[in-house]
């Protein structure tokens, strides 16, 4: 079952998605943590150039050290739950060009908070044989009781089918904002995921990795975008 694997139908997706879930491990995250990635993806909805790229930042002070961003094309059609397959590739060229290697990625995207477990954080773990961290700005799948509206309250996500089965938490960064959903990936536990979005918190809602990271491709996008 390769990682890499990504020509494939929307329905040979699906099937790669259903075995690669064999190989998601969530292990304690123990590791001391020197640099912390954020990675995004830029494009219009049904169109087929890609902008992606990666932030590295230092750890715990935040500081942007490294980046790397690449303008793509993709054949994969927009298809809700197999958007790992339409971006990812675009993510491991711009990975190529980074000159350092982060111990942890936080992804703009569902970890194992997935109807098949296998959101672009997971898959992108498995590619990269690298811890991930999905922090998504909306839910995809699960249920999870009333959120409390201060900073820094947080309640589990639990799976619909199997409410013993915990897919994440629910994050509320700032006072009266909306929540983030904080999903595994890969090599990493809920607990442990939460712990580290945490740490990332700056000013904004969206946690520093994935904030600047989108900073980053969107800027490189405008620039890169025809003038009207």
């Amino acid at each position: 079952m390769d990682a890499r694997k990504f020509n494939l139908t929307p329905k040979e997706a699906v099937a790669l998605q259903k075995q690669l879930r064999e190989q998601v491990v969530l292990t304690p995250f123990t590791k001391k943590i020197t640099y912390i990635a954020g990675c995004d993806v830029s494009m219009n909805l049904y169109s087929k150039t890609v902008y992606a790229g990666f932030v590295i930042l230092s750890y715990p002070d935040l500081i942007m050290v490294d980046h790397a961003v690449v303008q793509d094309e993709t054949k994969f059609p927009y298809i809700p739950g197999l958007l790992s397959f339409r971006e990812i590739p675009s993510l491991l060229k711009a990975w190529k060009k980074l000159k350092i290697i982060p111990d942890l990625i936080c992804v703009d995207g569902v970890g194992i908070a997935h109807p098949r477990r296998l959101g672009i954080a997971t898959h992108l773990g498995l590619a990269l044989d690298i811890p991930t961290i999905g922090i998504a700005k909306s839910i995809l799948t699960g249920t999870h009781e009333p959120l409390g509206f201060e900073q820094g309250a947080s309640i589990e996500l639990f799976d619909i089918k199997n409410p013993k089965e915990v897919l994440g938490v629910v994050l509320r960064t700032k006072k009266n904002v909306k929540p983030v959903y904080v999903s595994p990936g890969y090599k990493i536990t809920v607990k442990d995921a939460e712990r580290i979005v945490r740490s990332c918190i700056g000013k904004y809602r969206i946690p520093e990795p994935t904030r600047l990271a989108h900073e980053c491709v969107n800027e490189y996008r405008r620039k890169n975008l025809p003038s009207l």
